[in-house]
């Protein structure tokens, strides 16, 4: 019998190499998104043409109602302006939804004990750490641990890229033949990509770091090479 995972597939770059990554692995899997409020909506439509494309079975929650929960980010309050530049630099911090994995994990986790899945996977990377405290290694275990206790027959959390760049995770969908050209990433939200928030330099980023090339049209294709540490030496 196939061991049966649920994978959060939020229908970024990350996610969606997860999911093609644990169905190379041959996992029964199950997908799951959340709409939670957040001004990126476009990304859930990018998560239902994944799933069929990689003939997954998703299940997609509204629960926007939970937006007065999580107000404070530039991503759930649209009064906060979406910043832009590299991850690493201070002003991202305002792109934290509050408890966002804790939230969406322990969704995955309820969803998983009522299959019977044996696992729930989400894909936390090493680039995440800067900014992103529900992307550590430390609160991977802290939960880990927590969701043994939580029911008598437990999944298990597992984040199989939460130790490498998204540089790798970019040369292992290219690996994969991810349709890479479907995922969507951009926190501003609009059709196109921005190419000056956070997630769109990052990615840009990564694309190139990987030598693999990048499909997506950016509103602003050249702004990552002027924010990105080094730029110059990583030629």
């Amino acid at each position: 019998m196939k061991r049966k995972a649920i994978c959060l597939l939020s229908g970024g770059l990350d996610s969606t190499t997860l999911l093609f990554y644990l169905r190379e692995m041959d996992y029964e899997l199950l997908a799951l998104s959340v709409g939670y409020g957040q001004r990126h909506v476009r990304e859930l439509a990018a998560g239902l043409l994944i799933a069929r494309e990689a003939q997954v079975p998703i299940l997609q929650l509204n629960l926007g109602i939970l937006g007065p929960l999580l107000k404070g980010s530039s991503q759930t309050s649209f009064d906060v302006p979406v910043p832009e530049g590299h991850y690493s630099a201070d002003n991202m911090a305002i792109t934290v939804v509050p408890n966002r994995n804790m939230i969406l994990l322990s969704l995955a986790t309820a969803w998983a004990i009522s299959e019977r899945a044996n696992l729930v996977a989400y894909a936390a990377h090493i680039g995440d750490h800067d900014q992103y405290p529900d992307c550590r290694q430390v609160f991977i275990d802290a939960l880990r641990e927590a969701i043994k206790l939580c029911d008598n027959n437990p999944p298990e959390l597992i984040a199989p890229f939460s130790k490498i760049p998204k540089a790798k995770i970019v040369s292992l969908a290219e690996t994969l033949k991810v349709p890479l050209h479907l995922t969507y990433s951009c926190y501003s939200g609009g059709e196109k990509h921005c190419g000056r928030c956070g997630t769109c330099v990052e990615r840009a980023e990564a694309f190139y770091l990987a030598g693999v090339t990048d499909p997506t049209e950016y509103e602003d294709a050249e702004y990552w090479k002027k924010v990105i540490p080094d730029y110059e030496l990583k030629k």
